[in-house]
């Protein structure tokens, strides 16, 4: 009997999940943090991620130590601690800010179809990576990040596309990761050996 299932996500130990939701072949890892985010069709995150306030597309790779969605402090008042927000850990006759959380859940990083996001690699709140899009180990994305674009540094800055625009756009229309589980074991074969350009050749 196959690890991963349509029915159910495996979820590795000491996971922390928080009202989230999960598509068919999803994988969480080992001691992974996911909070008020979404995790489409046959996507994973490696050991000890930690994603919050996200909408992660089909077929997303997210290596070990991740951090997408990472929650921020106000830079606005005269404190950032805390105490400002969670008040109620502190007095017994305050509450949390309603507010301040309802608002820091509202900004959503949105992962797109078969991305790679690589260890240690930190995505922030409101950024979209494009579907086909690879952030290097380490990055710290700060803006939207282009569709099969390669990006690398902090801040994050475009390296090289991970396939010619034209191609890319293609890849797009294709939208092969929306293909039933039985055609893409169907053509497992050809995605293993053929270039992208072939593959569009013979799939469009």
């Amino acid at each position: 009997m196959a690890r991963l299932t349509a029915e159910m996500p495996f979820i590795h130990a000491d996971c922390e999940i928080t009202e989230s939701t999960f598509g068919a072949f999803v994988e969480i890892g080992k001691g992974s943090r996911v909070a008020f985010t979404h995790f489409d069709d046959y996507s994973y995150c490696d050991r000890y991620a930690d994603i919050a306030n996200a909408k992660i597309g089909k077929f997303a790779n997210i290596a070990a130590f991740s951090r997408i969605g990472a929650t921020d402090h106000p830079l606005h008042t005269a404190s950032l601690h805390h105490f400002l927000y969670r008040s109620g850990d502190y007095w017994d006759d305050a509450d949390f800010d309603a507010d301040f959380f309802a608002h820091r859940r509202s900004r959503i990083a949105t992962i797109g179809h078969d991305t790679w996001i690589g260890a240690g690699a930190m995505i922030k709140p409101e950024v979209t990576l494009g579907d086909g899009a690879v952030v290097a180990a380490g990055a710290v994305v700060t803006k939207d990040v282009a569709p099969y674009t390669i990006v690398a540094g902090t801040p994050a800055k475009p390296l090289r596309l991970r396939q010619p625009r034209a191609i890319a756009d293609r890849l797009i229309a294709l939208a092969w990761w929306d293909w039933p589980h039985e055609t893409l074991r169907a053509a497992l074969k050809d995605f293993r050996s053929l270039t992208a350009n072939a593959f569009l050749e013979k799939y469009e």
